[in-house]
């Protein structure tokens, strides 16, 4: 079995700008030419909508698998996103990976003309979702068919003790947001090295026999050239307080040359565990020849 700290490199795009069927199209071709094999889409009001968009990226690829990040699973009910899911991953020959967290966005509630429920109720009802995908096949089948016998590699996405308890115990992959703790609702900061490694660190000790089953995901913000630290102050709508040897600790930001930085990816995996990225859009073409150079 592969141990966290030799698994293969994964590597996603997170895809949100384009707004054409034309510019979807180039976008994911580009991104599959590229190497990575995953293309991500994001589920904030504003953005196209997800299942759509997972259909149109299938339509228009041969090999990328297709996934969320993430589902906000307070705006759906489960039995319905699983039959919605199991369709898409029929449709595009067993390629979806299920990418799914709690929402933390008031305004996207409040756009939306819903009520944003407590921390407690949104866990909860992730709780519920991962729980209609996990059930037995032969139930799922009644009205949920999935394309993969097992049904779609399911992600979850948090900070939380009580979303990642629940990550530990079903995910099959965990995706690390990098952030530090805000008042709920108030969206999403960026913290330090010390907040990363706290929330890995916890997850590795609730795992147990999983621990070599599971991903460790974290997103790329940024990759620079060597010593552009000065100039990274913004980052992903946040405003970074850190000195540059601070910044080039995140594993969310990288600088150097592809050679280093495929140097820098493999200690990660080899300290972290982490071995899936994910990269935000505008950093697609900065990010690709790390690709090449870890192949």
């Amino acid at each position: 079995m592969t141990s966290l700290h030799d698994r293969p490199f994964r590597f996603g795009l997170c895809v949100f700008t384009p707004a054409t069927r034309a510019e979807w199209i180039a976008k994911v071709r580009a991104a599959e030419e590229l190497g990575y094999d995953v293309i991500s889409v994001s589920d904030h009001l504003g953005m196209p909508a997800p299942i759509p968009t997972l259909l149109l990226a299938a339509e228009a690829t041969e090999r990328i698998r297709i996934g969320t990040l993430v589902f906000n699973t307070a705006f759906y009910h489960p039995t319905v996103l699983a039959r919605d899911l199991a369709t898409v991953d029929r449709y595009s020959g067993g390629r979806v990976e299920l990418g799914l967290g709690a929402g933390y966005d008031r305004s996207q509630f409040d756009a939306a003309g819903i009520p944003f429920p407590t921390a407690g109720e949104r866990v909860s009802q992730l709780e519920r979702t991962v729980a209609e995908f996990r059930k037995p096949k032969s139930e799922l089948d009644q009205y949920a068919r999935f394309e993969q016998p097992a049904g779609p590699p399911i992600l979850i996405a948090g900070r939380g003790a009580r979303v990642l308890r629940l990550a530990a115990a079903h995910a099959d992959i965990i995706a690390f947001t990098g952030t530090t703790e805000v008042r709920d609702g108030d969206g999403l900061k960026l913290g330090g090295i010390t907040e990363v490694t706290d929330r890995i660190d916890y997850v590795r000790g609730l795992l147990g026999d999983r621990i070599d089953q599971v991903e460790f995901n974290i997103p790329i913000h940024k990759v620079a050239p060597k010593g552009a630290t000065d100039g990274v102050t913004d980052v992903w709508q946040n405003r970074l307080d850190l000195t540059p040897d601070e910044l080039n600790e995140l594993p969310s930001l990288l600088f150097g040359t592809p050679e280093e930085n495929a140097d820098t990816l493999r200690e990660r995996r080899k300290t972290l565990g982490l071995t899936y990225y994910t990269v935000l859009e505008p950093e697609m073409e900065a990010f690709a020849p790390i690709i090449q150079a870890l192949r």
